[in-house]
């Protein structure tokens, strides 16, 4: 079984890389860019049979590794 694990910083936080990379594809020519939130994608491949299982393994390691809760949040995908 895989899981997806989306990590993003939650609206409010500021966002340095996103910026800029948003002032970089503005050098670039693409002036329509308004914003960039930028963030990171885990895959995870489980020995777990057991979706429910397997995802409530997932978010206790999000709770505590792959994740910074206090300024980040995080989306689990069961694939």
């Amino acid at each position: 079984m895989r899981a997806r694990v989306e990590v993003m910083l939650k609206q409010g936080v500021l966002d340095p890389q996103g910026e800029a990379v948003r002032a970089a594809l503005g050098a670039l020519g693409f002036a329509g860019v308004e914003a960039v939130r930028q963030g990171k994608l885990i895959e995870i491949d489980l020995a777990a049979t057991d979706r429910a299982a397997a995802e409530a393994e997932v978010r206790a390691m999000c709770e505590k590794l792959l994740a910074n809760t206090v300024i980040e949040r995080y989306a689990v995908e069961i694939v």
